[in-house]
């Protein structure tokens, strides 16, 4: 269920505000995106995974405090990344 070493530089680098971001809430968004939809998956599958079903619920949350933040102090970068990502129809 871990996001594989080179998808994850793939997001880093598509979404990094500048070389070598590894941290910027861009790309916290993208990696918990990407984490939540393999989760998603998994969860189809396997019902009753209460444990990983917990730790969605928590990555969402936070993926959902890093959006606040963004809006809150970048509105234009949160309208892109919102855009980028496909969240929010």
């Amino acid at each position: 269920m871990a996001i594989a070493a080179a998808r994850k530089l793939e997001i880093v680098k598509s979404f990094a505000v500048q070389p070598g971001d590894s941290g910027s809430p861009e790309v916290q968004v993208a990696l918990l995106s990407e984490h939540i939809n393999n989760l998603t998956e998994h969860l189809k599958t396997h019902r009753k995974d209460y444990t990983s079903r917990r730790g969605l619920l928590m990555m969402v949350g936070n993926r959902s405090k890093l959006l606040k933040y963004l809006r809150r102090r970048e509105p234009q970068r949160y309208t892109t990344l919102v855009e980028k990502l496909g969240l929010r129809r």
